[in-house]
């Protein structure tokens, strides 16, 4: 069955995967970016190419007025909302946290917890069928950080993704009588270029090793997760946090 589905932070690594195996099914996708509109447009066409839907939105997640926008956009181009991606975020370069500034932790908390929040917040309203919406699933893109710590490199980043786990627990449980699922994931050393805007490119190779399963993931990896949480195939899970980490 075609589904709509919106995903923000679409335009490359993680989300732009979603996006993809999204199309792959014949979903049709809102592909929220934040400023990198060459991407989104590529995506967006890698999307179509794949046999679905898509469209590209533009939207920072620290904007309450963007969030319903990028929703209504979604809706405006495909009809009523299946499902929720919810995988904007950043980091910013390795720091003991003693080092960092409040304009950094701002810029974290403000993008990954506010953000996530209000996302959230507008898809519980989108999807919940007592507001007329007809059901659904939210997945919320957390990290293995969040149970790690990121000691000496971002523990503002893993403390983010702690607050996304917990809105997880607590949304599902508001949701469920509401033909609404929340779920979480929690990749660990995936090769995205976000290790490259916290200063480690080559992060997920060389950390990527001492997994169990010896190498890093892979975005697609990751997609092919969040789509089956997307899917019916995943009708009686929710509340669930799934560590895609190769064992780490």
């Amino acid at each position: 069955m075609s589904k709509v589905i919106l995903i923000t932070g679409a335009s490359r690594g993680i989300g732009r995967s979603a996006a993809l195996l999204a199309g792959a099914r014949g979903w049709s996708v809102g592909v929220n970016y934040a400023s990198n509109a060459q991407a989104a447009d590529e995506t967006v066409a890698a999307v179509r190419a794949a046999g679905g839907k898509a469209v590209a939105i533009q939207g920072d997640v620290r904007d309450e007025a963007a969030i319903i926008a990028m929703f209504d956009a979604t809706e405006e181009a495909f009809g009523k909302l299946d499902g929720v991606v919810n995988n904007a975020g950043i980091v910013a370069p390795g720091s003991p946290l003693a080092e960092m500034d409040i304009d950094r932790l701002r810029r974290i908390f403000d993008t990954n917890v506010l953000g996530a929040y209000l996302c959230a917040r507008e898809a519980a309203r989108r999807l919940s069928r007592s507001r007329g919406g007809k059901g659904g699933a939210i997945v919320n893109v957390s990290s293995a950080a969040a149970r790690l710590g990121a000691p000496n490199e971002y523990v503002d980043y893993a403390g983010s993704k702690g607050a996304i786990d917990v809105l997880t627990i607590g949304l599902s449980k508001e949701l469920g009588p509401e033909g609404v699922r929340v779920n979480a994931i929690r990749p660990g050393l995936i090769e995205t270029d976000i290790h490259a805007s916290g200063g480690r490119p080559d992060r997920a190779q060389v950390l990527g090793v001492q997994t169990p399963l010896g190498r890093p993931g892979t975005a697609d990896e990751v997609g092919e997760t969040i789509v089956w949480l997307l899917s019916d195939a995943s009708s009686y899970v929710t509340g669930a946090i799934l560590d895609v980490t190769g064992g780490r």
